[in-house]
């Protein structure tokens, strides 16, 4: 009867054009080390979701999952982490061009899924592991369509994870002076990603990977969780390339003695002493999530009366240079070294955050804007808009001149020189110009904008990309190039013109348009003037 379902099952990979959709009680069934999982079948791709990868009680470390009896059903999204500010209210117009899925929150979110071009055929496919972003806060493994795996395993015969894991409170809450089992506390998110890619090497040839050739890639908050893994001593050996998209933060992360004062305040905003720590496990999400927010405002008041930098973009949740699980900070040349035989693909969008659509600025005449900058820049304004000219000297709209990333890619620009300066895996530098046309072009190559290219979602992302010609065709050669990267650890192809490794010398990055380009960087004048003195 086994070899019976083993060859309907081959039957049906191999004649889908009759069938896209295929489902059953005994179909796709495939065994991990909890136990056995049913997903299903679309076009040709064997899809699972919501596969639980490990447990963990609130503040404690991930363990592995508690095996289940019989055939778990995973054809749908688990869990999703719940938000410090759940969303109540949108904005229709963005809303419509990111078509988000919030999903259903539960702190039992330690979930994976996978999409695979075949199962239990003994052939080594790379596995391209997908770490979303939203920070350190938000975010899930479904909330974007352009996550959706099944074109990218399909195209590039690889199999694809994305995950879902703690966030904010639940993934950072420095308990660690209140007893062993809150050791680990302070950084359980990122051990949450360090267990998910576990899993990974114990289960992934049941889906026809290869555990020897994983390679991690997350975009914004995602991209920094990359980096995290990376100068995680304990992550070594669990992943083999890396991506970093939109996400080379240069601050620094927070040490642990701001932790742990954090920790306390949030005991003494819920009026319990350090001996009833214990009691935050039970105390309701909504409440602790609020008594987290007024402790980081309390603290971040405290350091800025001492006269201490906070960094980045204010006191929140992340992660911490704890001494244990992450004892570099991520530029650090410690980080550096940990991950030096790792080969990076690293780049930023063009526009990212723009300030045109924040200030109402998108068709604002040259006088408008050049008001803008004036204000912002104050005596540097005509020397920025010389330095943004000189970058992209083809731009004409002058919004182009204020919706210029300046925020992503310095750090991006940082990470591949002080990466390349080791001599040892190679680093690629990319950016990501191309600009949609959808709402007249209002929102250029804007954050997430990369995200339906990599992972060849056109179609599946029209609000964002517009679904046209130039931008499937675009996708083709962008998606070849991390699938190529996910295979080698080179994201050349011949699709694409010549692509080197970066180096501070020939600062070689590939623009991604309509015509794609290599040219060195651009923009080291602009980003000259706006560093910090």
């Amino acid at each position: 009867m086994k070899r019976l379902t083993i060859c309907c099952f081959l039957f049906l990979l191999t004649n889908m054009a009759v069938a896209q959709l295929v489902t059953g009680e005994n179909m796709a069934v495939a065994n991990t080390n909890s136990g056995k999982v049913r997903g299903y079948i679309n076009n040709t791709i064997v899809t699972y979701k919501g596969i639980p990868y490990a447990e963990a009680k609130r503040f404690e470390a991930p363990k592995p999952v508690t095996p289940w009896q019989g055939i778990r059903s995973s054809l749908s999204y688990g869990p999703v982490a719940p938000l410090i500010d759940p969303t109540v209210m949108v904005q229709d117009e963005s809303e419509f061009i990111f078509n988000h899925n919030w999903g259903y929150t539960n702190e039992n979110c330690l979930v994976l899924n996978i999409w695979t071009p075949a199962i239990n055929d003994g052939k080594k496919r790379p596995v391209l592991f997908w770490i979303h972003g939203g920070g350190f806060t938000a975010g899930s493994s479904q909330e974007l369509p352009s996550y959706d795996g099944e074109n990218l395993a399909k195209k590039g015969d690889v199999v694809v994870v994305s995950i879902n894991h703690r966030l904010n409170i639940l993934g950072f809450l420095d308990l660690s002076s209140y007893g062993e089992k809150y050791k680990h506390a302070a950084n359980n998110s990122i051990l949450d990603i360090k267990a998910a890619l576990e899993w990974v090497q114990q289960n992934i040839a049941t889906f026809g990977g290869d555990a020897g050739n994983v390679t991690i890639f997350g975009q914004s908050g995602g991209g920094a969780k990359v980096n995290t893994l990376m100068a995680m001593p304990a992550a070594k050996g669990l992943f083999h390339k890396a991506v970093n998209q939109s996400g080379s933060f240069r601050m620094n992360m927070l040490e642990k003695t701001t932790t742990q004062e954090i920790a306390a305040e949030v005991l003494k905003v819920l009026n319990l002493q350090p001996a009833q720590a214990d009691s935050l496990q039970k105390i309701p999400f909504a409440v602790l999530s609020d008594a987290g927010k007024k402790a980081l405002r309390v603290v971040a008041d405290r350091l800025a009366k001492a006269g201490t930098p906070v960094p980045g973009f204010g006191l929140s949740w992340g992660p911490s240079r704890d001494g244990e699980d992450l004892p570099y900070q991520l530029f650090s040349k410690e980080a550096f070294e940990l991950s030096k035989d790792i080969p990076l693909l690293v780049g930023t969008v063009k526009n990212e955050f723009m300030a045109s659509v924040g200030n109402g600025l998108t068709n604002a005449p040259i006088e408008k804007v050049t008001e803008f900058i004036k204000k912002q820049r104050g005596d540097k304004a005509d020397a920025f808009i010389a330095a943004v000219k000189k970058a992209y000297p083809n731009d004409t709209k002058p919004s182009d001149l204020i919706d210029v990333d300046a925020m992503f890619r310095p750090g991006a620009v940082l990470q591949a020189k002080e990466k390349a300066a080791l001599n040892a895996a190679p680093v690629y530098m990319y950016l990501f110009t191309w600009q949609s046309p959808v709402m007249n072009g209002k929102y250029k190559a804007m954050h997430c904008m990369e995200l339906p290219f990599v992972f060849n979602n056109i179609e599946r992302c029209k609000e964002m990309t517009g679904g046209t010609k130039e931008a499937i065709a675009l996708a083709d050669k962008m998606s070849a190039a991390w699938i190529n990267f996910a295979r080698s650890g080179n994201p050349a192809h011949k699709g694409l013109p010549a692509w080197p490794a970066f180096n501070a010398a020939n600062t070689a990055t590939m623009h991604f348009n309509n015509q794609c380009a290599i040219k060195p960087q651009l923009d080291k004048e602009l980003f000259d003037l706006l560093a910090p003195r």
